[in-house]
Parts: structure tokens; sequence; C-alpha cells
């Protein structure tokens, strides 16, 4: 089975982004017009989120049709209207008897303090990330919901880096795919799963010589909120931070099993992240089912662990310098 490594492996998915490379900021709708059994796990401090109850098992609605992720803050959520109004127009929605409504949840991140703050997604945005809707591999990056992401900001905003949107997938036999796309806006450091290395963090310095990933470069942020300078950063450390994103799978799962895999998702965050989940943060992810394929929720979980661990990776490596915020692309 031939991949392309990312969310739009699993059939009945597309991928629509809109990117503001002057205000740093955008969106990322992820299609699946003909319905997908939804779930979520949020665990950082910070959310933003839209219609994410109806997620949970006992609730009416048993699918939905997009996932938005923006930035813009709580702004952003303005950008899902877009996203109801592209998929009404297209006869998409939960069937109500007077009126079809689009089952979109949301989650956004901040990003008004790289930018311009007073720019932010909004419905426009939304509805023409869907009209740029395909099944081929998002770019990864300064795209969509990760045009603004940083990360590495326990010592304020000269010191931290460029990360952005990362999306990775796997085939783990039987047909079936596990994928993810991730927007990595974390207050911490991002961890080589494998080495342990910092990938991207907060700088020791402003200005440098040395290159990330040579002997000084990072300062490390667990180091840095152990000491005294660390400590007191840390009670005015911005809440601009938060990851956010999908996993999804070909396997067919309830809406229990959907939750379990979100759940199960956020250990890639914790290999990844560190630290991750923080009261600073707002790590929020969402899993999709679609398609028929046979595997339990623990299988489907443990790999979207896996796929998330490496959509983050793929964020900061792909996250170009910017604003004169250094990246590593």
């Amino acid at each position: 089975m031939k991949l392309n490594d990312s969310l739009t492996d699993i059939p009945g998915i597309q991928v629509g982004q809109v990117s503001d490379l002057e205000a740093l900021t955008g969106c990322t709708v992820i299609l699946c017009e003909s319905g997908a059994v939804g779930g979520i796990d949020q665990r950082g401090g910070a959310p933003g989120t839209r219609e994410t109850d109806l997620l949970r098992p006992m609730h009416l609605v048993q699918e939905v049709h997009a996932i938005l992720l923006a930035g813009g803050s709580a702004f952003g959520l303005d950008a899902a209207g877009g996203v109801m109004r592209y998929l009404e127009s297209r006869g998409v929605g939960y069937s109500t008897g007077a009126a079809r409504v689009p089952i979109v949840p949301a989650a956004i991140l901040y990003d008004l303090g790289v930018g311009d703050p007073h720019t932010r997604p909004d419905a426009d945005m939304g509805y023409q990330a869907c009209l740029n809707a395909t099944a081929d591999r998002p770019q990864e990056g300064n795209a969509g919901a990760g045009t603004g992401c940083t990360v590495g900001k326990i010592m304020g905003p000269g010191r931290m880096m460029k990360s952005g949107l990362g999306t990775a997938s796997i085939a783990i036999g039987g047909g079936v795919i596990v994928a993810a796309l991730m927007a990595v806006n974390a207050f911490g450091d991002v961890i080589d799963p494998h080495s342990g290395d910092i990938l991207a963090g907060v700088r020791a310095a402003k200005e440098s010589t040395l290159q990330p990933g040579e002997p000084g470069y990072f300062a490390d942020t667990l180091a840095v909120m152990q000491t005294f300078i660390g400590k007191t950063a840390l009670s005015f450390a911005t809440r601009g931070n938060t990851t956010i994103g999908v996993v999804a799978t070909n396997a067919r799962l309830d809406k229990e099993g959907a939750n379990k895999v979100a759940q199960m998702a956020h250990n890639g965050l914790a290999r990844t992240l560190r630290p991750a989940h923080t009261s600073l943060d707002g790590d929020t992810l969402f899993a999709l089912s679609l398609g028929k394929k046979k595997a339990p929720a623990s299988l489907v979980g443990a790999f979207a662990a896996e796929v998330t661990a490496r959509a983050v990776v793929n964020a900061v490596q792909a996250a170009a310098t910017i604003a004169g915020i250094p990246g590593l692309a």
C-alpha cells in the first residue's frame, strides 16, 4: 500500500488551508463530507473549542462533517461558520427536518503575538479553506493553522523558535491506515522521541553563531524551569500556546472507540513535547473514523500515538524562519 505520509491517506478525507504570511495566522479544514465518527480528548489547561461535547458518547449526533483547526485565539472559532456555509451549500449536514446542519467541531491556538493581532481567521477564510481542499498531501510548516505557530516560549518571544503544521501516516496491516495532522504551538520544546534530543525550543541566547543541535544552542525548558529566573518567568509566561490536531483511521470505530483513540494519541504529544499538557497549553486532539476496516480501538490508538509524534516532528522540521523567528527548514 503506497501512502503519501499524510492525513489524506484516509479515504474520504480532504484537507484545505489558508495561510496569511503577513499577519502570521491561518486555518486548516479537514473535510469528511460523507460523515465520520468523531472523538476528542482535551488535556491542556487553556483550550479554545467549539462543538466538542457532541463528540462524546451518550450524545445524539453520531457523525461530523469537518474539523476546523485555526489560529487567532478564540476569535478564530469564527472560521467554522464559513465551513458550515460551504457544507450547507453542498447539502451536507445533520438532518433536523427543517434544515441540514453541518457538524463542524473546531479548536484554536494562540498566534496573536507573532503577527498582526487584529487579523484573525474568519468565516470567509474558513470558506476559502474548503474551496482549497484536496486529497493531495497538505503543505507542512508555515501553512494553515501552523502559519503562526512557535515553540519554546518560557523566556519570551525573543528566544522562541518557529514551528508549524505537520502530518504523517502509517499502514498497520489488514488494509488499516492511521494518520495524523498537527499544528504545533507548544509552550515547551519539541523532542526527538528516539534520541531525546531537542529539535526546536527555547534558545540559550537571542543571537548565536551556533546551529540547532549544536551543544549550547538550546536552553532546555525543563532546565530553565528549575532556575529562579525560570520560575519567575513562568509566573509571567504567555498563555499563547496550544497544540491541536486530528488523528484519523479507515477502521470502523464507534464514538467510544474514537474517543479512546483521541486519548491514546496524546501519548504522541507526551513523547515529543517537553513539557506537554501544561496549564499554559490548550492541547486538544480530535479522532475520526471513516471506512469499514476491522481493528480494535486500542490497536488504532497505539499507532495514533506514533503518527502524532511523527507529525509533531515534521511540523518543526518543515517550519521556515519568518518574521525573525528562526526555523529549521
